[in-house]
């Protein structure tokens, strides 16, 4: 354990001693800073599995053997990490283009959305635009305070999205006779 006392704590408040306890050996700070930004990862983690067991109801599967739920928890896997990894890079570069993490099916069904409007809202073709509307499918309000678009309702909206994109791609392939 290496204390590590806050500075310059508030008027008439005890300052706040944090202790790092680890099992992994750690000589100095720099080393004890790199254990704390690996702890800081869990909460990505934590997220990661919400979507799982909340976005995919994995909890919910009531698969009778293993070589069944292996592949149940590989395919959970590969959608919770796509709305996942959506979801932070619009956080992290909101100004790349939408290409960058969303398919020509769900940039086309969006498109065609926006332009199905009295007033259209996207303005700007940016990931961080299109995150917006796909959370709004999902119920996200996008008022001025609300805080930027979870995880979750980016699963919802990428749910309704791609349902709305099946329904684009069945319409645009009719055949007469």
């Amino acid at each position: 354990m290496h204390p590590c006392p806050r500075r310059d704590p508030p008027a008439g408040r005890e300052p706040i001693d944090w202790k790092l306890v680890t099992n992994l050996p750690v000589e100095d700070l720099s080393v004890a800073v790199e254990k704390l930004g690996w702890y800081a990862l869990r909460w990505k983690a934590e997220v990661f599995h919400k979507v799982m067991k909340s976005g995919c109801r994995a909890e919910e599967a009531r698969l009778e053997t293993a070589e069944r739920l292996a592949k149940f928890l590989a395919l959970i896997a590969v959608v919770s990490w796509r709305i996942f990894f959506v979801t932070m890079s619009a956080r992290a570069k909101p100004d790349a283009a939408p290409d960058s993490v969303l398919t020509f099916a769900e940039i086309t069904a969006l498109d065609q959305i926006d332009a199905s409007r009295t007033r259209p809202r996207l303005q700007r073709p940016t990931l961080a635009a299109y995150l917006l509307q796909i959370a709004m499918l999902g119920g996200y309000l996008a008022r001025k305070q609300d805080p930027p678009p979870g995880n979750m309702v980016v699963w919802r909206g990428m749910t309704r999205l791609h349902d709305i994109a099946f329904g684009i791609s069945i319409g645009s392939s009719r055949r007469c006779g």
